[in-house]
């Protein structure tokens, strides 16, 4: 891709323990053009982590590599900040210290001590956390910690965002909450992001692209489909949206047809597969693939 921001290109990945190879990645290409919000879908153990850790910088490729914005990653950087899936504050500051802590370490040289503070409150505003400034993390709710994370990953000002499953520790109705947060954020922002996911609904809701992951070993990108809905999004009016559910049914497609584990039937189990009508009515209910 002619304007491609971040470019993954030709990523192989092995782990080798103890005189045993693990063939993880094979082939992985991906180009982002900027501003775009990609997902990375596929059963669990596929390697979606291993990509995202080597865009990240936390890993580097047996072979191929990867080129943010004419430059090779080959180590961790301000320009990729990444929010995982738990929260990782620092549990003796505070919520405004604990972004106090990256900003002040990216920016003191360029902003003064005035400037930092403002741009602290600033990003913990973005994420409705003005309210708990002085707060512990031991003092919020899970949410919330995921708030602050967002909002430190943020202040960094950075060219790419990683979110490795931020959501998947978090009940149902504060997971939608920060979804919305961050369909608003990155629309105002208009952000570079890459975003892990087991949950096909997200996946779609969130993204201009989802990049569906063969099974491992070897694991490599099968399908990238587009996502063709204008934004801004609305959840409840997208709930009966053809486009949504056509994207939607294409992923589930992929992943429980086109990549189906084979696993022998637990008893019991064969009555249901021979009630075809039973066994698709059951398929959109799989949309989430935890672990």
């Amino acid at each position: 891709m002619a304007n491609a921001y971040l470019s993954i290109s030709r990523v192989d990945m092995t782990f080798s323990r103890g005189g045993a190879v693990n063939p993880v990645l094979k082939g992985i290409n991906l180009d982002v053009p900027r501003g775009e919000f990609i997902s990375l879908i596929g059963h669990s153990g596929c390697g979606k982590s291993t990509v995202l850790n080597i865009v990240a910088g936390l890993l580097q490729a047996t072979s191929g590599g990867v080129i943010l914005d004419g430059r090779e990653v080959n180590a961790p950087g301000p320009d990729r900040a990444v929010v995982f899936q738990n929260h990782s504050l620092l549990p003796w500051l505070t919520v405004r210290e604990n972004v106090a802590l990256a900003v002040d370490k990216i920016f003191r040289g360029s902003r003064t001590a005035a400037e930092r503070r403002d741009w602290v409150l600033h990003n913990l505003a973005m994420v409705n956390m003005s309210h708990a400034l002085d707060r512990l993390p031991s003092e919020i709710s899970g949410g919330m910690k995921q708030r602050v994370g967002i909002a430190r990953a943020l202040a960094m000002e950075p060219k790419v965002l990683l979110l490795d499953e931020p959501f998947g520790a978090l009940d149902a109705l504060t997971r939608a909450r920060l979804q919305d947060e961050v369909i608003r954020i990155q629309a105002g922002l208009g952000n570079t992001v890459l975003m892990i996911t087991h949950d096909v609904d997200e996946a779609v809701l969130l993204s201009d692209r989802v990049v569906m992951m063969t099974n491992g070993p070897s694991a490599t990108i099968g399908q990238i489909m587009q996502v063709p809905l204008a934004r801004p999004r609305n959840r409840i009016e997208l709930a009966e949206d053809r486009v949504y559910n056509h994207c939607r049914q294409e992923i589930l497609a992929f992943l429980y047809e086109k990549q189906r584990k084979v696993e022998p039937i637990a008893p019991g189990r064969a009555a249901t597969a021979a009630w075809p009508g039973r066994a698709r009515a059951a398929a959109p209910a799989a949309a989430s693939m935890g672990e």
